[in-house]
Order: structure tokens, then C-alpha cells, then sequence
């Protein structure tokens, strides 16, 4: 599986720039808000440094933008577009799923429904250029350098943390507990072998 190619990168490289970007994402972000709330904040859904919607971005964004490498303007825009698009989406995803946003452009000048704003539309043209012009083939770089047979075995390891951490974040927002999960299955099972046995 991890050898098998999509649009022309192996699953492992496609994994390892989605983890890399998630943990980049969430650097900038963590250290940005910090700098604005003059106080450490995690801008990580869960507790672990680890933002997916900037891996997705950036994966997607590079699967999808790089036929424009050679031209920056046409890059810019496209990455401003794209970006917006998809900040957009998971906003309102969140917001019937969640009950939010986990992100909030109301006080920034031209916003839409506090989800998305030009500031960030505008960020997200230079990011695009950056990762595309000089970070993915520096990450898939980094990725060369590792084992094989280690970096997977690193790759499994993140998104398995990064999994236990989200879904005990959203246990927490929607008040399921484990112990009552636990007593839930067992009580099912009684009944399904008193019914059966």
C-alpha cells in the first residue's frame, strides 16, 4: 500500500507531506496566535501539534497547483482561490457538525460569515507559492532521507496518536463517555448471547 503511486507520488511521500504539513501548520498557527493573544495558545483542534487541515491543504494544494510552478501570478491566485475555497468548506463542516469554528475572521476587515477574510485569502497566495516553489520538494527531500521501513513505521505512529487525540476531543464535545461506551457494548452483548445462547 504505502509503495502504491497516486498522481504520481507514492502513498508514503503523500502521507509524510500530509503529517509534516499538519505539524508545520500547526507551528505557525500556535505561534502566530500566540503572538496576537500575547499568551502560548494551541491552535490544534486536539492537544497534540497537529492542525490535518493544513496537510490536506497542503498535500492538495500541491497535487492540484503544481502544473502552475512556472507561473507565479496564475499560482498566486489559483492558491488564493483554492485555499479560501477549502477554509471555507471545513468551516461550515464544522459549523453543523460541531456546533463552530474553530476559527474566527469576524473582527477582520472584508470577512465572510467570520469564516473566511481577505487577510487570509491573501496569505494563502503567498503560501501557495512557498510550498510549491520551494517546501514540498524540500519535505519530499527529508522524506528520502529516512528508512523506509522507519519512516512508515513513524507515519502510523503519528496518525494513530493523532487519532486517539481527536476522537477523545470530540468524546469531550459531544459528552460521550468511555466508561458508559463500555457499559453500553456490554450490556449489548449480554443481551445478544441470552437472546442467542
Amino acid at each position: 500500500m504505502w509503495t502504491r503511486e497516486i498522481f504520481g507520488t507514492d502513498v508514503y511521500h503523500l502521507v509524510s507531506a500530509f503529517i509534516i504539513y499538519s505539524m508545520i501548520g500547526w507551528l505557525v498557527e500556535s505561534i502566530y496566535m500566540s503572538f496576537c493573544n500575547r499568551k502560548l495558545t494551541n491552535r490544534g483542534f486536539g492537544r497534540g501539534p497537529f492542525c490535518p487541515i493544513y496537510g490536506f491543504g497542503g498535500v492538495l494544494g500541491y497535487l492540484i497547483l503544481h502544473p502552475l510552478r512556472g507561473n507565479l501570478v496564475g499560482l498566486y491566485l489559483a492558491g488564493a482561490a483554492l485555499a479560501t475555497t477549502f477554509e471555507y468548506l471545513v468551516g461550515r463542516l464544522m459549523k453543523r457538525f460541531l456546533g463552530e469554528v474553530y476559527w474566527d475572521y469576524n473582527e477582520k476587515p472584508c470577512n465572510y460569515q467570520g469564516i473566511i477574510c481577505l487577510e487570509s485569502t491573501i496569505a494563502w497566495g503567498f503560501y501557495a507559492i512557498i510550498i510549491i516553489t520551494f517546501l514540498h520538494g524540500r519535505i519530499l527531500g527529508l522524506v528520502d532521507r529516512w528508512d523506509l521501513l522507519w519512516g512508515i513505521r513513524a507515519c502510523k505512529l503519528v496518525l494513530v496518536l493523532a487519532t486517539i487525540d481527536y476522537i477523545t476531543k470530540l468524546m469531550k464535545i459531544f459528552h460521550i463517555s468511555l466508561k458508559e461506551q463500555r457499559e453500553r457494548l456490554f450490556d449489548a452483548y449480554e443481551s445478544f448471547r441470552t437472546r442467542w445462547y
